[in-house]
């Protein structure tokens, strides 16, 4: 077995405190992701939350621009017309 420094434990210690919180928020980024696929109501918080999630470097940002435009697109396409989604222009 190897030795466990002091330094290695409270690493452990910390992954796990951090893969719990960004498991949460990754369960909730799903949830919001769903809603706002059949609700045009939740795709401004949908694509606030996926930003957040970005800029804490829970998700890549490519990963989180990829369904913001999924997200958006598909409201397009249902509606007709561009709502105020949230995100920046230009």
């Amino acid at each position: 077995m190897a030795k466990r420094s002091k330094s290695g434990l409270k690493h452990k210690r910390q992954s796990e405190r951090r893969r719990l919180a960004n498991q949460a928020v990754l369960s909730r980024l799903k949830t919001l992701t769903k809603a706002a696929r059949t609700n045009p109501e939740k795709l401004a918080q949908a694509v606030s939350e996926l930003d957040r999630a970005a800029r804490k470097g829970i998700i890549h940002h490519n990963t989180a621009a990829r369904t913001n435009s999924r997200l958006m697109r598909k409201q397009v396409t249902e509606t007709g017309k561009r709502g105020n989604g949230g995100t920046r222009t230009g």
